[in-house]
């Protein structure tokens, strides 16, 4: 009997040092994460403050309004956060309003800055290298990857309805209703059809998901020519054990 209330001692111990070690560990995460969104939400602030587009710069005055914007947005999360995914959700926007006013900065021919931390899903979508252009129901939608009078919203990169879309400058923030939902989101598909996925395409995107898919297409063509020649490819394996049957061309699509 001895031995049993021994090791239920024992036992109570561990479970009371386990539950104690994980409540502290996670009041620092949950205190870790509330100074880093803080600390991005000030370095934006900061940022914005200290900078003045001229009147004529139309790019980087938009690309500063959206920061500010930003600005605003993370502020009243930060406010409202209890959670450590709340306060990543704060940290998350106040990195993006950072990208603008990088963006601002490089409008306006400045050094743009230290590095900025890498938004989720932006690592894939790659930039701008060229000028495209789509036609939509009689509105015509342009993206370069410099910033001008007419290409003057920018977007930092990411996913808009799950499909990747480069960073750039473009004429119009059709990705704002898409993110948006409702009607907006189906005018956010068109572009994306048609401007964006053939942008990837033909490369005129450079990075991420524009490499995947480059390497994919290639290989496609690759596997098609192995399976046309006569001989033995077709049938020795070099399509079935090719870069197109491997999965290159799928593992870039992500």
């Amino acid at each position: 009997m001895f031995v049993w209330l021994t090791l239920l001692v024992i036992a109570v111990l561990v479970i009371a040092f386990v539950v104690r070690s994980n409540k502290q560990r996670a009041e620092a995460e949950l205190a870790d994460a509330q100074a880093e969104a803080r600390r991005l939400h000030e370095r934006l602030g900061g940022q914005t403050m200290n900078l003045t587009a001229p009147g004529d710069n139309l790019p980087a005055g938009q690309a500063l309004a959206d920061a500010g914007e930003r600005y605003t947005a993370a502020g009243s999360q930060l406010e409202q956060a209890r959670s450590i995914n709340q306060y990543r959700l704060a940290a998350e926007t106040a990195i993006e309003g950072l990208h603008y006013v990088r963006a601002a900065r490089t409008a306006m021919d400045m050094d743009p800055g230290p590095e900025i931390p890498v938004m989720r899903g932006q690592r894939r979508t790659g930039a701008l290298t060229e000028p495209v252009s789509a036609e939509i129901e009689g509105r015509r939608y342009t993206g370069s990857p410099d910033p001008s009078d007419e290409n003057r919203h920018y977007y930092p990169g990411g996913n808009v309805d799950g499909r990747p879309v480069p960073s750039g400058w473009y004429n119009t923030p059709w990705w704002q209703p898409a993110l948006a939902g409702a009607a907006g989101a189906f005018v956010g598909l068109m572009v994306i059809d048609a401007m964006i996925a053939p942008a990837y395409a033909m490369g005129a995107v450079e990075g991420g998901y524009a490499e995947g898919y480059q390497d994919g297409a290639a290989d496609a063509g690759d596997a098609g020519a192995d399976s046309g020649d006569s001989g033995g490819d077709y049938g020795g394996g070099d399509f079935g054990g090719g870069d197109f049957g491997g999965g290159d061309f799928g593992g870039g699509f992500e």
